[in-house]
């Protein structure tokens, strides 16, 4: 499995996001590819209390999902949840793949990633918006 790196250099956060898109990208079957994604998902210890507050759920969206983003020396770190699991798993892998990323490449990086990792495409519209919400919340 691979691991993201603990509060690591920004080289590492980097390429611990290349080794995980490449790895999407060795999946050919959409369907292996999301499962792979909600495997992960499923390992991933869920929010603290804290975290589940009014004000970290993301408006908007149909089911419960929580989102917390917090800045220290000048790099983002995130953490999110949600009931539905696809919305866990794939605010999950932006969570992983960027946190403690500089604020000028979260401007531009998180939507290409996502169209590039080829997920976006299985979503359905409310969903797919939902995460681009997200990824475009990130560099604000």
């Amino acid at each position: 499995m691979i691991l993201p790196p603990e509060q690591g250099s920004v080289e590492s956060v980097r390429a611990h996001r290349a080794e995980v898109l490449s790895a999407l990208r060795a999946i050919r079957d959409p369907q292996a590819r999301f499962q792979w994604l909600v495997e992960r998902a499923r390992t991933r210890p869920p929010l603290p209390a804290e975290g589940r507050r009014d004000e970290c759920r993301v408006t908007g969206c149909q089911v419960r999902l929580w989102w917390v983003q917090t800045e220290r020396d000048g790099r983002r770190w995130f953490a999110s949840d949600s009931d539905a699991v696809t919305l866990k798993a794939l605010t999950g892998l932006l969570a992983e793949c960027y946190s403690g990323e500089e604020l000028e490449v979260l401007r531009r990086e998180p939507v290409r990633f996502l169209e590039e990792s080829g997920l976006l495409r299985q979503l359905a519209e409310s969903r797919r918006a939902t995460v681009l919400r997200v990824a475009a919340a990130m560099g604000e």
